[in-house]
């Protein structure tokens, strides 16, 4: 079985984080293992308070599972601060860490400020480069070139993105007019379309979708087709996504499809 590390935050309210992306590794058939670099006080409203841990706690954690378990792929998640990313894209570099996707989380689903400013240039400076492949969403892909949204643009903004060291980059379509995400692997662009739904019910999507990639990955599928199957798995997420769990956006339910045909 193939093993896979997840390094993010925890939502207490489990549906993106460290919780969907565990989800999402067992949906995929990979053996999910985690490095906490912080938690949330949230729930499907919103985002209380974040407590990062000290950089070093990370790092301990992902040198203890590596060292015994080891990882066929790692994908982080919220890294909130300059001198966590720094510190993990240390040890990734350092325990040469295979098969990295890098979903530069900004912005919680209700709104919630997720990365402090000055983070942005240590995203690109330090982690950027040992990315596999990146999946920021539009507004992600824009905030972090500092530029204003703008969808004809987007594969500009992708070809930028790539010049900063990355194997690839993903920017993921939830929050587009057509809905495709865009690959780019700094040979050619390729849109990746899948089915859309009109579901307020998308809390964790990014979370499931880089998760899926990166266990495809690790399963070794080409970028193209973990790419295709990552996308397949966070619509069907999307799809059986949770409505009556909160009073929010709904948590995606990731092993939803599964559990249906279980029962059946």
């Amino acid at each position: 079985m193939k093993r896979v590390m997840s390094i993010a935050t925890s939502d207490s309210g489990a549906g993106a984080g460290i919780q969907a992306d565990l989800k999402a590794f067992l949906r995929c058939g990979v053996y999910g293992t985690t490095a906490l670099v912080a938690i949330t006080a949230q729930n499907t409203v919103g985002v209380r308070s974040i407590f990062p841990f000290p950089p070093r706690v990370a790092v301990d954690q992902i040198e203890a599972v590596v060292e015994d378990i080891g990882a066929d792929a790692a994908k982080t998640g919220m890294l909130f601060n300059a001198e966590i990313i720094s510190a993990v894209a240390g040890a990734v570099r350092r325990l040469g860490i295979p098969n990295l996707v890098v979903d530069p989380v900004m912005v919680a689903e209700s709104g919630a400020k997720l990365l402090k400013d000055e983070a942005v240039a240590t995203y690109k400076q330090e982690l950027f480069p040992l990315a596999a492949v990146i999946t920021p969403n539009i507004n992600e892909a824009f905030a972090l070139l500092g530029a204003e949204v703008d969808e004809g643009r987007v594969r500009e903004a992708a070809a930028e993105l790539r010049s900063f060291g990355s194997g690839a980059v993903i920017i993921t379509g939830g929050h587009t007019a057509s809905g495709a995400d865009l690959l780019y692997d700094g040979e050619r662009f390729l849109e990746i379309e899948g089915p859309t739904y009109g579901s307020e019910n998308t809390h964790g999507a990014g979370c499931t979708h880089s998760a899926a990639l990166a266990s495809f990955l690790a399963r070794g599928l080409g970028l193209e087709e973990a790419a295709r199957r990552a996308r397949e798995v966070a619509s069907e997420a999307v799809r059986y996504g949770l409505g009556e769990i909160g009073s929010g956006a709904g948590p995606v339910h990731a092993l939803g499809a599964v559990l249906e045909r279980v029962e059946a």
